[in-house]
């Protein structure tokens, strides 16, 4: 077992009641704690204790949200555009596209179109990134963009994966994903020409996709048919993913995509009380190079205590148990520089451990 040490506790700036749970990001060395509420979104720098807001265009059920590497713009991927804004809340540039909400045929215009619609209220979603330098955002619509066109009627609209100049939103490179999407989700690299991306079809499968960008043209190929990407080595080097009955780790060569080793969470972690299926979480990452922290906090529930572990990467075997000084709840998340979070049961607060010294 490791023991670790509190590094933090970083009180969380939304009330949890109305507010998503909080996210720590860490980019080169910076930690942001990131909250969306239904209006607005707050992002936290633990470190200075500078916080800034951005009025939020649409309430939370509407989509998702990203955040620019230096906490000054947010885009928000809502069910009919891509939307960037500044701390005013002023839209610095939109991408209309195809509306998420069943089969809507329509390139809405503006939010209240739709606000009072209950169909629209369930609607899919897309998702948004932007790249490790904040130049560019990467965005999973539904087609057609506002001026391709209309869609004939019988035909099913495509799903595309854009590259966006994060300055004024044109629209750089893009590339159909060829996949009908209920949700998806960005995994960064440190590296701007790249991003990986998981989207979620319910039954019909989850695909994660990984794109590079060449200044001209982007290519998309497939991680996986039923994957799911976690997290980049802090290097670049290295990916892990996990499959959606979330059975094993895995580690891959982003190079080209190739598995390298795997770690099955049955056999490697100890097992429940009468018997029951153990089972990684559907989040996990590198808190270095050669460490990466994962839980089984889903399978744990009811069992007792979530438990989180640690895994070597050059052969993917487990160091061992994290011990913590009292009861931790849900997954474990990296948070760089060989740290890791997890978030509170009561959701207030978000506590940083690292090992102890000499751990």
């Amino acid at each position: 077992m490791t023991a670790v040490r509190l590094v933090s506790t970083i009180d969380v700036p939304l009330d949890p009641g109305s507010a998503d749970a909080p996210a720590l990001l860490h980019r080169a060395g910076r930690r942001l704690l990131v909250q969306r509420g239904d209006a607005e979104l707050v992002a936290l720098d633990p470190d200075s204790g500078d916080t800034v807001r951005f009025p939020a265009p649409w309430p939370r059920g509407f989509g998702t949200v990203a955040v620019s590497p230096d906490g000054g713009t947010a885009v928000f991927a809502g069910v009919h555009a891509v939307r960037c804004v500044d701390t005013s809340g002023a839209v610095l540039w939109e991408v209309r596209h195809g509306c998420w909400a069943g089969e809507c045929p329509v390139v809405h215009g503006a939010f209240a179109e739709y606000a009072d619609d209950e169909e629209h209220g369930y609607a899919d979603s897309g998702s948004a990134a932007f790249s490790a330098d904040g130049k560019l955002v990467w965005a999973h619509v539904r087609g057609p963009l506002a001026g391709d066109g209309a869609v004939a009627a019988d035909e099913e609209p495509d799903e595309l994966w854009l590259v966006l100049d994060a300055a004024d939103g044109r629209v750089m490179g893009r590339a159909g994903t060829g996949t009908v999407a209920s949700g998806s989700f960005h995994t960064a690299h440190p590296d701007p020409a790249q991003m990986g991306l998981s989207i979620g079809e319910g039954e019909e499968g989850s695909p994660a996709l990984w794109g590079r960008w060449d200044g001209r043209s982007l290519s998309v190929r497939t991680i996986g048919e039923e994957t799911v990407l976690l997290d980049v080595s802090p290097s670049g080097r290295r990916l892990l993913t996990t499959d959606v009955q979330q059975d094993a780790l895995y580690l891959h060569a982003v190079e080209d995509g190739a598995r390298l080793r795997d770690l099955d969470a049955e056999g490697a972690v100890a097992g429940l009380p009468g018997g029951g299926r153990v089972y990684w979480d559907f989040e996990a990452g590198f808190a270095d190079e050669h460490t990466i922290v994962a839980g089984t906090s889903g399978s744990d529930r009811g069992h007792g205590p979530a438990r989180h572990w640690l895994v070597d990467t050059a052969g993917m075997t487990l160091r061992g148990g994290i011990t913590y000084p009292h009861p931790v709840a849900g997954p474990v998340r990296a948070a760089g520089d060989g740290a890791w979070y997890t978030v509170s049961e009561d959701r207030r607060s978000v506590h940083v451990w690292a090992p102890a010294d000499g751990a």
